[in-house]
This record gives C-alpha cells, structure tokens and sequence, in this order.
C-alpha cells in the first residue's frame, strides 16, 4: 500500500456512496405508483358508495379485501386534553381524527405545537378502529347512530394520573360502550371496548384498527436530512418492516402472526396499533383511491346471550420514545430506525442519554461522548501512528527498491514484503483504526438524525438546533482546518502529483459535505479531530525520543 491517506480517501468514498444509496432507497423521494383499475377492483367493493366523510370501513370477515365508505348520520367531535396529548374523536363511529403534541413546537422556537394527525379537505391522517363480522356495528351491511357521549370536552384534571372517555352505543341487540383511556405523561391510549349480548341469539364480531393516511402530502426529503412518510408493522417474526406505500399499491399485506403491530412513520414520530399481544391477529393493508391503510384485526368473537366481554387495543400517537415504544410491543423501538448499524447506534445512544442526564446539554454530551470513544481507541490510534513513523523511515529503502525494479514488477512485490518482514513494519497497520472508526461514524450519524432527543435540542452561542445544520457554517470551516492540520502532521508517502492535490484539497472537500450534516455530527468529528491531533503530538514525541523519525518532508 503506498499510503494510508490514499485508502483514507477511498474508503471514505465509497461509504459516502453507499450512504447516499440507503439515503435514496429508503428515504428519498420516489413517485408513488397509483394503483390500475385492476388493483382498484381488487380494493374496493364495486358497490361501495362514498359519503362526505370518506371513511374507509372494512366489511365483514374477508376484510382487507374489501372497504367501504358507509354514510352515517351527521355525527359531533369529543375532544380530549392531557399533559402531553390533545386528541379529537369522531363520533359517527369513534375513530381518533386530530392528535396535536404540546410538548413539541412546530418549528424551532415556533407558538404553534405539532399537529402529528389530522383530518382536512383533501388530506386525511387519522386512526379508525371498530368492530365488523356478521353482528358488528362498523360492518358494511350495518347502520347505526353515533355514539353518545356525556360531555363533548374532557381534561385530564390536576392531581390525576387517568383519564377515561367513554362513549355509548346499541346496536341489534348489542350494548357497546367503547372507551379511551388516558395516562399522565404517556403517549399511548388504551382503546376498550365493553360488550354485552343483550339479545337471545348468539352474536358474531370482530374487532379491527388501522390507520389512514394521504400518500402524497407534498413533503420531501433532502439528502442529508431524510424524512420517510410510510407504514411499519412487526410480527413475531420479523420485528420491524418497512411497508412503503407504493409496495401496498402493489401488493395488500396479509400475515397471521400472535401479538404484532402496524405504525405509519415520519421523521421523528410515529403512530401505532398494537392490539393484544397474547392472541392472533391478522395485519392487512390497501390502497384506497389516494389513502394508503394499515392496520391489524383479530379473531371472530362468539357471544352467546346474556355473554359479556371485553377487548382492547393499544394507540400510540408521539414521539419515537425508543423506551416507551419497546415497552409496548417487540420491535415497536425499531420505528427509530438506525439501518443496518442498530446494533452500534442503539448502545451510543444510550451511553449518550446517560451522560446526558448528568451534563444536561446534548453538545456536552456529544463531546464527552467523543472523548470515550477516542479514549477507547486510543491503543489502535497508537498502533496507527506507529506504523506511520516507520514507513516514514523505510522510506529511503522503500525508494531504492522501487529505483531498483522500477521494470521488473513481479520482483519488487516480494522485495517489499521481505524489507517489511524484516523490519517488522506491516503496511496495513494504519488502517485498522480507521476501519473500526468508520462504523462508529455513521452508527453516530443515524443517533443524531433519528433521535427526537436531539430535535430542536441547544448546544450554546449560536448552535441552537443540534439535529440541523449549522447555520453559520462555523463548524464545517473548524473541521476543515483540523483535518488540515492532521495532514500537515500525518507522514505521507505519495509522490503521485494528482494524489497530492486531492490530499491537499480534501479538507476543503470535506468541509463542503458537512455544510449540510446535522450540527451535533460535526461537532463530534470536530471534536474529534482536535483530540486526534493532541493524541499524535503526544505519541510522535514519545516516539522521537525512540530515534523515530515523525517530522514531515
């Protein structure tokens, strides 16, 4: 290998590469395929009608493959406050149609909170839920009045942990009292329903949630800063799978698993059913006109007369907690979607946190964060740097060699080798902290991308966002400088004058590239680069007062 920095520049290359790759493939903006007629045929019911609310409704026990949008009679919205959630209900038929976080600004040091599901003319992000089989209330066939309810606001009360919202309906002989139940500071809902046979004949349902969502809502997503709109479900099985939405345009997912979930995603929240862990159920999806659906239904429930029974579901409508969301369902945490490298990012996350909670700044967390991991790898950077200085000093016998078989390549290969066995100098000795760097880099890159514990998150002066770029381009230029002086006491042994221009112009290359990383990212490399460079300040004394020579050419 002629030079460390040379296999530096490729290999940063290449991952650079693929990293844009996984960019595109699972976060870049795609067309999403609109579904034939053929397709269409094969997700709605052709006699389906469509009312002014443009519900979607699945119809009875072969559901997905069949919805429906069923008028019902003009219906009014209960809305619900806590600490962490205001959520607005429908009804008609009890579905969750607004779900506003509080806790989290719109934009950065914007009045107007996060409004994470909606239903508006022309778009449509909300979670239905309902019961369908022979005797269900929300089957095609069935008509029914809205459910009633006690008071059309509730609030979470100071001094109080829950809250319970129920609303009450008959239907054929069914007594239903569907309830929401609230938890201070939680952003997951338990949905109930309390059913009672009052007839004397047996009665058949099914309960089912999913949600609805626009496929196209105009939003984009950049290179360096990615956003995924799709949905995710999970089974006993596969933990975590993406389902985008041009793949339910294709295809209507159809899997039986025991427990499971569905979710729809965004950048840093998400929305999910979970319905009972314990029992089997079945997670479909479709494509309904411009609405792409996913959603999970369980087994037919037998009530005999005078029977009586409850079940449930678990909502969750927030912010991609990875603790909240792995309490509630097996690869729910999975939603914070580190890619192939989870297995780094999701222990950097938590030393992160931890040192967090200590220092109470994410930017002071993020360097001491930087200063273990240098620490830790501190006997591979002296191996490195090592190995540097004493290529620094074959360098003359590197040259006659070269001088002497500069015609006969066959001959200088083992001719270099042998001069490398015999002063026990191994010329890959310099790569393998890099390679072992290089993962923690981009394990770092999805921690801060994906962690909502970053978003909106201060660092001090004028770094007031750690999840976005900075503004002033200060950090960039930092790094580009140490990475300058790095290489003005990094032993080189290019003699290629093309090599040497893009080893001289890399610093400014890489400063570029950084323009638009996240600010904590390049702090980190900043940080990290200044402790690298008082590492070899150190290491080339010790080794000069060895009678190595370290100094540059």
């Amino acid at each position: 290998m002629d030079s460390q920095r040379s296999f530096l520049v490729i290999a940063l290359a290449i991952v650079s590469f693929f990293l844009w790759q996984e960019w595109q493939k699972d976060y870049g903006p795609k067309p999403i395929a609109a579904p034939t007629s053929v397709e269409q045929s094969q997700n709605i019911t052709p006699g389906s009608s469509t009312d002014s609310n443009g519900d979607i409704r699945l119809t009875g026990d072969d559901a997905p493959s069949q919805v429906t949008a069923v008028a019902t009679p003009t219906a009014q919205q209960v809305t619900v406050a806590t600490d962490v959630l205001n959520v607005a209900i429908d009804t008609s038929r009890g579905d969750i149609i607004g779900v506003t976080l509080p806790e989290y600004d719109l934009t950065k040091n914007s009045d107007e909170p996060y409004v994470l599901m909606r239903k508006l003319p022309g778009f449509e992000y909300t979670a239905q839920s309902g019961l369908i089989g022979a005797d269900g209330p929300d089957d095609q066939t069935n008509t029914r009045q809205p459910y009633q309810f006690a008071k059309q606001q509730y609030q979470l009360s100071e001094g109080s942990d829950e809250l319970v919202v129920p609303l009450v309906t008959n239907f054929n002989g069914l007594q239903i009292e569907k309830r929401f139940i609230f938890s201070r500071g939680q952003y997951d809902v338990r949905v109930e329903y309390s059913i009672q046979n009052q007839s004397d004949v047996s009665k058949s349902i099914q309960p089912y949630q999913h949600l609805v969502q626009n496929i196209d809502n105009g939003e984009s997503s950049s290179m360096m800063m990615p956003i995924y709109r799709g949905a995710a479900y999970g089974t006993s099985e596969d933990r975590y799978e993406k389902y985008k939405f041009d793949d339910m345009a294709k295809k209507n997912l159809a899997i039986n698993t025991t427990g499971g979930w569905v979710a729809m995603l965004e950048h840093y929240f998400v929305a999910a059913w979970v319905p009972d862990q314990q029992q089997q159920n079945r997670l479909y999806s479709m494509i309904s006109g411009s609405k792409g659906v996913i959603g999970s239904r369980s087994d037919v429930i037998e009530l005999q007369p005078g029977e009586s029974t409850v079940v449930g579901s678990t909502f969750y409508a927030g912010p991609k907690q990875q603790d909240k969301l792995a309490e509630l369902a097996d690869g729910l945490d999975l939603t914070v979607d580190y890619g192939f490298l989870f297995f780094i990012s999701q222990p950097l996350f938590w030393l992160l946190t931890t040192i967090q909670s200590f220092v109470i700044n994410w930017g002071l967390a993020i360097i001491l964060i930087t200063i273990m991991v240098k620490g830790v790898m501190y006997p591979l950077t002296k191996i490195q740097y090592e190995s540097m200085a004493k290529m620094r000093n074959l360098k003359p016998k590197i040259e006659e060699l070269q001088a002497r078989y500069k015609d006969d390549r066959q001959k200088m290969g083992p001719a270099m080798m042998e001069l490398y066995r015999k002063e026990k100098v191994n010329p890959m000795g310099g790569c393998l902290p890099m390679l072992v760097q290089m993962p923690i880099f981009l394990a770092l890159y999805w921690v801060f991308v994906e962690s909502v514990e970053l978003r909106h998150a201060p660092f001090m002066l004028w770094i007031t966002d750690l999840s976005t770029k900075d503004p002033y381009y200060i950090l960039p230029v930092l790094f580009g400088l140490s990475m300058f002086a790095m290489q003005k006491l990094t032993p080189m042994q290019v003699t290629d004058p093309l090599q040497q221009k893009i080893m001289m112009w890399m610093p400014v290359a890489f400063s570029v590239f950084f323009i638009w990383f996240p600010s904590g990212l390049v702090l980190y490399w900043l940080v990290s680069n200044l402790i690298s460079l008082a590492q070899m300040l150190y290491i080339y004394k010790g080794m000069e007062k060895k009678g190595l020579h370290t100094k540059k050419a």
